[in-house]
């Protein structure tokens, strides 16, 4: 790049949540009509949305789930038990609305939006589809970068641009969610060099894998790493990432930039959210960790962030189903700062 020329991507412009809000903020949860602290960690998460959205009011009501679906050159090395053409078939499912994911927004009363990243098919247009396809699929890292930088940060921009449509359409929560046969592959390649954490541990049975399996996994997982030393977060993006966890690291980034919470789901979700915070610290403040999942690797992305999630209930399903668990806890935090009385009041009878 020489001293005249753009760089490929840049962020979106994202002001951290500013540390001399925080005294206000938790004054008025503690001087509401309720001992201070006693609803635990939705206390806490009230003041994270307070600081959010301060000067104004945080609010849950309307929440947008953001089912990013990409394919992974990485499948062909055997890394997952099911073939690619399974996202897909996924993907459809999600559109028919009989996912787990489509259960599960239905009782949080969340919407569901699919999109395209880069699936490794063309898919047949549906209303509720966002066409946003990068390329047929990454590249096999085994052997060469998953996508070139002008992909990646192609992809970082699309996710960005549709989080920040979904707000301007009157969204207060991004969700965040995905679908793509091996991407728990190119996670764990993405935590091991951005966390920084040993490979293996990264390394898990994802949907579900044998002993042949997992070493079959482990060896092309191994292969990749191999094969590029990149630390740069963009760098690895390229050289190990996936289409949809480049654009769930846009969204992430995007809804900051409109002062938005972002609900992280699982492994692949906070893959992508480990990215998005390298390359903007300031995204992590909007960040609410929904679930601590089950697969291996996500613990060590989970402390690499200093995170604590909502949610510990054995999940590793992917699709944003912890997220939606977690959409009415984020709700009843806002209810919280909005809807309830000071304790003021109550003993003035202003009730």
């Amino acid at each position: 790049m020489t001293a005249n020329s753009q760089p490929l991507w840049q962020p979106p412009e994202i002001a951290a949540l500013d540390p001399a809000t925080q005294a206000g903020v938790r004054a008025r949860i503690d001087g509401k009509a309720k001992p201070p602290g006693s609803l635990g960690r939705i206390e806490d998460l009230a003041l994270q949305l307070g600081m959010i959205r301060h000067p104004g009011e945080p609010r849950g009501d309307n929440a947008v789930l953001l089912v990013f679906a990409g394919d992974h050159g990485l499948v062909e090395e055997g890394v997952s038990q099911y073939p690619a053409a399974v996202t897909v078939g996924m993907v459809m499912t999600y559109l028919s609305g009989r996912a787990t994911a489509n259960a599960f927004a239905a009782v949080s009363q969340v919407e569901i939006r699919v999109i395209d990243a880069g699936v490794a098919a063309e898919l047949p247009n549906h209303p509720r589809l966002i066409d946003a396809k990068i390329r047929m699929g990454t590249a096999n890292a085994a052997h060469e970068p998953a996508m070139t930088p002008q992909q990646a940060a192609d992809a970082l921009t699309r996710g960005c641009r549709i989080a920040i449509g979904e707000v301007k359409n009157g969204a207060d929560i991004i969700a965040l969610g995905e679908m793509g046969i091996g991407n728990t592959a190119s996670s764990a390649l993405l935590v091991h060099r951005l966390a920084p954490a040993p490979l293996n541990d990264c390394i898990g049975v994802g949907a579900g894998q044998d002993d042949a399996g997992m070493a079959r996994k482990r060896a092309a997982i191994a292969k990749a790493a191999a094969r590029s030393d990149a630390t740069a977060p963009l760098d690895v993006l390229s050289e190990f990432g996936g289409l949809e966890i480049a654009m769930m690291a846009g969204a992430i980034l995007g809804a900051a930039s409109q002062r938005r919470p972002v609900i992280v789901d699982g492994f692949i979700s906070t893959a992508a959210a480990l990215l998005a915070i390298r390359l903007c610290p300031a995204a992590h403040g909007y960040c609410v960790f929904a679930h601590r999942s089950a697969e291996r690797g996500h613990d060590i992305v989970l402390a690499a962030l200093q995170a604590k999630p909502l949610l510990d209930l054995g999940l590793r399903l992917g699709e944003g189903t912890g997220a939606l668990l977690a959409v009415p806890l984020v709700r009843a935090a806002a209810r919280l700062m909005t809807d309830v009385a000071d304790l003021s009041d109550v003993l003035a009878g202003n009730v």
